[in-house]
């Protein structure tokens, strides 16, 4: 299970979606999860979905990378599906039982959200798979640059974000490590009730911490020794340029909240 989080891994590439500015692709997904939400019939969800599966095909990520992205969240998909399946009231009752009542329209929105968490949970994904740590720091501070002025620390916050997506893949690796050596000393992760699985994971929090803690202060103290000052007299080495095929991917992601927005106020 743990090796199936992908999130904060990056996949190389050349494809023209690699090539994008990180900013086109910040304000992509804003755009993308602003037409998720607006998002209200099966039209509107098939528009998302086309310009999503695009996006997959252009980049070449395989399609097996975002499914493995979503199984740990297979739980939380499932429960979010059958509540909204049991607890959305509706006129057209399919099935009647005790205090179950089952809805066309309860189905109905159980579809829609399974699929907005999915899309979603896919969209984020396909960005941080398409974009280095660095890039996303860039441009992301890019975009923030207009709330310097009212003194919010948007060099530190970026570069904090951009830590925390880099080491996410590596905390994974190192637990799964830790419980490999657990398992090989006889620990027992998988059997009994819900309160010894929990004490079980306590020979696994504790070093896991601890190589955390150990890793944030090797990689202050390697920051202090190249003379790190935050943003202050601070270069680039690949200085960030919107291109036209930035400015083209933006047009097709407003499009594409234009056309959500259009459907959903006739209700198609």
């Amino acid at each position: 299970m743990l090796k199936d989080i992908t999130l904060g891994q990056y996949f190389p590439g050349n494809t023209p979606v690699h090539r994008l500015d990180p900013r086109t692709k910040i304000l992509l997904v804003i755009l993308f999860i602003a037409a998720l939400f607006t998002a209200k019939s099966y039209f509107s969800y098939g528009a998302v979905i086309v310009f999503l599966a695009l996006s997959v095909a252009i980049s070449k990520i395989h399609v097996k990378a975002l499914f493995k992205g979503l199984k740990p969240l297979f739980i939380i998909i499932l429960i979010t599906g059958i509540l909204n399946v049991l607890y959305t009231k509706g006129e057209t009752v399919l099935l009647s039982f005790w205090v179950i009542t089952i809805t066309l329209e309860g189905i109905r929105t159980a579809v829609f959200m399974i699929l907005r968490i999915m899309l979603l949970v896919s969209g984020t994904f396909l960005m941080t798979y398409t974009t280095s740590p660095i890039a996303l720091t860039d441009g992301l501070e890019r975009l923030l640059n207009p709330l310097k002025k009212i003194r919010v620390p948007v060099h530190e916050l970026s570069m904090m974000m951009s830590i925390a997506l880099r080491f996410i893949p590596t905390l994974i690796e190192e637990t799964d490590k830790i419980m490999s050596a657990q398992k090989a000393r006889g620990a027992d992760f998988e059997t009994g009730g819900l309160v010894k699985r929990a004490k079980a994971l306590l020979p696994i929090l504790v070093p896991l911490f601890v190589g955390a803690f150990r890793r944030a202060d090797e990689l202050a103290t390697a920051m202090e020794s190249r003379c790190y000052h935050g943003d202050k007299g601070r270069t680039r080495m690949k200085v960030l340029r919107m291109t036209g095929s930035d400015a083209f991917a933006l047009i097709l992601g407003v499009l594409l909240l234009a056309g959500v927005i259009v459907l959903a106020v006739f209700g198609l």
